[in-house]
């Protein structure tokens, strides 16, 4: 009887599904120049996903987000020119807890988070005095590791409008290794992340 009542309480706590947004607050990918080549780095300032929570008692809750950013760079040289876009997708998985409140509740969150790679395609064009060529890959020089995994913790703010939650949170992130490591070290994508994120969930 003991074990049906816990399991019957573990399946009736609340979740609570909605949508998660912000922008970086580090660059996804550093890139610098030297005399005969250079990179650069168009970031795109945004971050948007799906989130999901299962509230447990005690102020404690455990939350699971599906996040998305976009990314581009190109590399430019004499006689040579790449372009480089694709997608990373980010799944951190979170213990949180809540302190006591009634509309406004501050609160911490830890866990791992995995990042993957996806779409990944580049464009080489070479242009000689006799022609020019132009060459596509799925998996670039500069490509190291297409998914990679880290530790996250942040802090928010839990705000209860009407039917509501929105959660206002400052995280950051330390990737155990990078996705792409330049072999003339002018790019490499940086291990710490910080981003900031507000979640809207019912």
């Amino acid at each position: 009887m003991l074990l049906s009542l816990g399991a019957a309480s573990a399946f009736s706590q609340p979740f609570s599904f909605g949508v998660k947004a912000g922008v970086p607050l580090t660059d996804f990918l550093a890139a610098a120049r030297s005399q005969s080549f250079s990179f650069s780095a168009n970031a795109h300032r945004y971050i948007a996903g799906a989130t999901v929570e299962l509230r447990l008692p005690l102020g404690l809750a455990i939350e699971a987000d599906v996040l998305y950013r976009r990314l581009n760079y190109e590399g430019s040289g004499s006689s040579l020119s790449s372009q480089t876009t694709g997608n990373a997708w980010e799944f951190p998985l979170l213990a949180k807890y809540r302190l006591p409140g009634k509309l406004v509740r501050p609160y911490v969150d830890a866990g791992l988070a995995w990042d993957t790679l996806s779409g990944v395609s580049q464009t080489i064009r070479t242009v000689l005095p006799t022609a020019a060529t132009t060459a596509a890959s799925s998996n670039p020089a500069e490509l190291k590791k297409s998914t990679t995994s880290g530790f996250v913790m942040g802090v928010g703010v839990d705000i209860k409008v009407l039917l509501i939650h929105l959660s206002p949170e400052i995280r950051y992130t330390r990737w155990g290794s990078q996705h792409f490591i330049d072999p003339s070290g002018l790019l490499h994508s940086n291990q710490s992340q910080a981003e900031f994120l507000v979640g809207i969930t019912f």
